[in-house]
Order: C-alpha cells, then sequence, then structure tokens
C-alpha cells in the first residue's frame, strides 16, 4: 500500500501529518522572533521619518533662533528691572539702523532690477506696510506687559500660530495633513503646561493694571507678527533674502525713529548712562539683529509656522537663564513642557506641508544668489531631472542632466 501511494504521488502517512504539526494553531500568539522581527521594522520606520538629517538641522536652526529671542529677552528684563530702563523702541530703532548700514548698503550697491532704485519704485508701498507690520508687532507686544499678566500674554501669544497658518494656506497656498493639526495642538499643550509651571513657581507679577487692553494688544501683536512672517517666507524664498531684510532696514528705520520721537522722549533722557546699561544695549542689538539676520535663511530652508513652533521654547531658555540673573523658582514641569513643545515640533516638520499648485521659483540672479546654496543642499536627496527628446525614426533618447 505504502509502495502504490507513493508510486500515485501521495506522501506518505506520517510525511502527511508533518505538516500539520508544524503549522501553529488558530489564534496563537506569534514567536519572540516574530514580535522582536516586528519591533525593529517598526523602530527603523520611525527612525527612517523622525531622524533624519533635514529634522535635525531643522531642530538645531529653531533652537538658534530661540537662543537668540532669549537674548533679547534677557538683556531687556535686566535693564529694565537693574537700571529701570523700559525703552523697547529705541532697542528696535538701533537693530533697525544695524540692518540698513548693512543689508540696504548691500542692496545699494546692486545694479539692474535687483538695485535699490528700481525695488523702491516698483514695491515701495508694499515694503512700508511689511516693515510697519514689524515694528508696531515688537511695539505693542512689549506694550501689553504694562497692563495684563505673564500668563496671558504666553497664552494669548499663540494665537499667531492659526493666523499664521490661515494666512499661509490663502497666501503661500500650503495644505496640512491632520498629523499637522495633531503636532500644533501638542505644541500648544507644552505652552499651557509652561504656563502651569509659572504659576507653581510663583512668577505671576499681579493682575496688571487693565487687562482688557493688555489682552488686546497681545492679539493684535500676534496678528502682526505673523503678518510679518507669512510675507517674510514668501520674499525671502521667491526673491532674496537681503532684498528682504534691506528694504524692512530702510522703512524699519525710519518708522521706528519717528515713534521713537514721539512716545519715549522722557524715557531716554532719564536713562543713566554708564558701562553696563551701554554693554546691554550692544548684547541687546547684537542679538536682535543676529535674529533678523538669522530668521529669514531658516525660513528657506523650513516655513514661517514650522519657525514660529520652534521658537516656543524661547521662553524656557529665558528661564534658565533668570535662575541664576533673577533667582526664580524652579518646577520640574519646565523639563516636561520642553519636552512635549520638542515632540510637537518634531511631528510637524517629519511630514511635509504640500501646496495647492506647483510654483516655479524665478531663476538664481544678482537677487537669489544668497540662497543658492540652501536651495542645492536641499535638492541633494532629489531625483535627477530627466528630458526626452524625440529624433527621426521615431527614436527616443532620454537623458539625465
Amino acid at each position: 500500500m505504502e509502495e502504490a501511494a507513493a508510486a500515485a504521488g501521495a506522501p506518505p502517512p506520517a510525511a502527511a501529518a508533518a505538516p500539520a504539526a508544524a503549522s501553529p494553531a488558530a489564534g496563537a500568539e506569534p514567536s519572540p522572533g516574530a514580535a522582536a522581527v516586528s519591533r525593529r521594522r517598526l523602530l527603523v520606520r520611525l527612525g527612517t521619518k523622525f531622524c533624519t538629517w533635514y529634522v535635525w538641522k531643522t531642530i538645531i536652526l529653531g533652537q538658534m533662533i530661540s537662543l537668540f529671542i532669549c537674548g533679547t529677552a534677557v538683556t531687556s528684563q535686566y535693564l529694565a528691572e537693574k537700571y529701570e530702563v523700559n525703552t523697547p523702541m529705541l532697542q528696535s530703532f538701533i537693530n533697525y539702523l544695524l540692518i540698513l548700514v548693512t543689508y540696504t548698503t548691500m542692496l545699494a550697491f546692486r545694479t539692474g532690477n535687483d538695485s535699490l532704485w528700481q525695488i523702491l519704485k516698483q514695491k515701495w508701498w508694499k515694503y512700508i506696510f511689511l516693515a510697519l507690520a514689524d515694528v508696531e508687532a515688537n511695539f505693542v507686544m512689549v506694550k501689553a506687559y504694562q497692563y495684563t499678566t505673564l500668563t496671558s500674554v504666553q497664552l494669548l501669544d499663540c494665537f499667531g500660530i492659526p493666523v499664521l497658518m490661515a494666512l499661509s494656506w490663502f497666501i503661500l497656498g500650503a495644505r496640512y495633513k491632520l498629523i499637522h493639526f495633531i503636532a500644533v495642538a501638542i505644541c500648544l499643550l507644552g505652552v499651557g503646561t509652561m504656563v502651569g509651571a509659572d504659576i507653581l513657581a510663583g512668577r505671576q507679577e499681579g493682575e496688571g493694571s487693565d487687562v482688557v487692553i493688555g489682552d488686546v494688544l497681545v492679539l493684535l501683536g500676534a496678528s502682526l507678527y505673523a503678518i510679518s512672517n507669512v510675507s517674510e517666507e514668501y520674499i525671502v524664498k521667491n526673491l532674496s533674502r537681503v532684498e528682504f531684510l534691506g528694504m524692512v532696514g530702510l522703512f524699519g528705520t525710519i518708522i521706528s525713529g519717528l515713534q521713537l520721537a514721539l512716545v519715549e522722549n522722557r524715557q531716554i533722557k532719564a536713562i543713566q548712562w554708564n558701562w553696563t546699561v551701554a554693554l546691554l544695549f550692544l548684547a541687546f542689538a547684537l542679538c536682535m539683529f543676529a535674529l533678523y539676520s538669522f530668521m529669514p535663511v531658516v525660513m528657506e530652508v523650513t516655513s514661517a509656522t514650522s519657525v514660529n513652533l520652534g521658537i516656543l521654547t524661547s521662553d524656557l531658555y529665558s528661564l534658565f537663564f533668570g535662575l541664576f540673573l533673577f533667582y526664580y523658582n524652579f518646577s520640574g514641569l519646565y523639563i516636561v513642557s520642553f519636552v512635549i513643545i520638542l515632540v510637537g515640533f518634531i511631528m510637524y516638520i517629519s511630514t511635509p506641508t504640500q501646496t495647492s499648485e506647483h510654483t516655479v521659483l524665478p531663476q538664481a540672479s544678482s537677487a537669489g544668489q544668497d540662497n543658492a546654496a540652501l536651495k542645492l543642499d536641499e535638492s541633494d536627496g532629489d531625483a535627477p531631472a530627466v528630458s526626452v527628446k524625440f529624433t527621426r525614426g521615431e527614436t527616443v533618447v532620454v537623458s539625465t542632466d
């Protein structure tokens, strides 16, 4: 019988039973080896998504901007608390003047359509509006601290992020995915945790003289910052970084100078000048100049929204300096809030936003050469362009150029 079964091609009884015995029972737990392989695959996928050079580069650049903002906050607070100097418009004027001397001078030496005269002739009113939004955003945000509490400023300042996303949607054509909204919500949760840590650490300083006025000023300042940042992203990605800084420096100096003469005459006359005060003014001006010079570079690589999410950590850096300079109380929630904000930030930048339509950027010229290196760096991993040429005899020649 066994010989006949073998001749007929049927397996012997023992051989037929072996596969059935080897197959796992239905519903049985996977083997430890299979579970380990699944975990490794998951880790590889997460590493591929989050541990890329672009993600780490964006994190580093964003935290550098946060440190510059921290420098401006610490020097301003030191001037106000130790020397009773409260002159935000004077400090802004010095910054715009430095930008004017550096970048507007660079524009003045250009020729052709990218020259200072041609830009002024064609777009002067647009840059006046942009500079006005930037100057007043700095002014009203500082002014808000005189009327409302630190908690209100920190919470309402986040209003600029949804405004920024809406403006990016309509003006820049940005299209967001569900993960972007989740990431923004996580970042705002981190800000809420930071505010809770401030309350526990006793950093609140009274209720302010008029909370309603202060809250309105914060909302106005956040909206003006959003307008300025979206305009900045558009200009640096389609025109050039030098054009943006040169025109903002020119009109920002004029507007802040006029406003300085109107609102801060008495405060400037009351300053008791000494070497320490002069050095603090210099440190503030250098930090602000570095912030304005560096932010367009970061925006060219990323976007205005991701930059604003990344700089939510600046308050925490200011706190860490304040532990030594102003003897703040420390709470473990500060570390928790820092981690939460970074998690949301990484989630946001790990998934690129889409655009409503493909926009072809202008060819690099004297106005765009300052961004050329960054564009080359970002396109290293892109597939080469493919050109197809038709010749006689219906032969197709495909070349990668």
